[in-house]
């Protein structure tokens, strides 16, 4: 229970604050800016929660820890539960923000869409949004693993490299669809921002894809991948 507990808060802050920095300070701080925050906010949670759950706030990463031998389906199923929660705490807490003053200068809206949704932006189109959902979760799901398999030797390092990895696609992938990469993060803000949902699917499909080639991958070239630090 303390490790769905963790996964639950863990994802809530993920949502309330990474995503949070494109509402609350978006029109300030920018892509940049947004992008790191989101890397800087998972590095912070893995300091925080790792040693209880994994961290993993992210259903992409728990499919492939599951999919690698590392955890339990039944444990997967109960970690995605509890992160799906979260994420939809998170943003109703910033969809309160919203409501308590709508005369701020509120970022994050794309259109009818608000609350930083992972929708296709101007310009790109769903074929496009889905490739770049597969292929950035593919990279970053492949950092989680390497980072946290125990034979490659980086340790209490892990945090350092699964943050920067998630800043990284965040920062390239923010101006195709807001870049979710993390079915869970897409879920919360659509839940309350309902316009969000027509695109939903490239944000659960993406994911799941990219994080099963990159449990292949890993697998091929590192071995049976089954030692690790969670």
């Amino acid at each position: 229970m303390k490790k769905y507990l963790a996964e639950c808060i863990g994802t809530m802050f993920l949502v309330l604050l990474a995503c949070g920095s494109a509402v609350l300070a978006g029109p300030s701080i920018g892509v940049l800016g947004i992008g790191l925050c989101f890397g800087l906010v998972l590095l912070a949670l893995v300091y925080c929660i790792g040693n209880i759950s994994g961290c993993h706030v992210n259903p992409a990463v728990s499919i492939a820890m599951w999919l690698s031998g590392r955890m339990g389906f039944g444990e997967c199923v109960g970690y995605i539960v509890s992160q799906f929660v979260g994420a939809a705490i998170g943003a109703g807490f910033l969809f309160w923000f919203m409501d308590m003053a709508p005369g701020f200068n509120f970022g994050g809206i794309t259109g009818d869409a608000s609350l930083a949704t992972n929708v296709v932006q101007p310009g790109a189109n769903q074929g496009m949004a889905l490739m770049m959902e597969c292929l950035f979760t593919f990279f970053f799901v492949m950092v989680v693993l390497a980072a946290t398999d125990a034979r490659t030797g980086f340790g209490k390092f892990a945090g350092i490299a699964i943050g920067l990895a998630l800043g990284l696609v965040n920062i390239v992938g923010i101006t195709v669809d807001n870049c979710s990469v993390n079915p869970a993060r897409s879920f919360g803000p659509a839940l309350w921002s309902p316009e969000a949902w027509p695109d939903f699917w490239i944000m659960v499909v993406g994911p799941i894809v990219g994080a099963v080639i990159a449990v292949l991958c890993w697998k091929a070239v590192s071995g049976s991948g089954k030692e690790s630090i969670e």
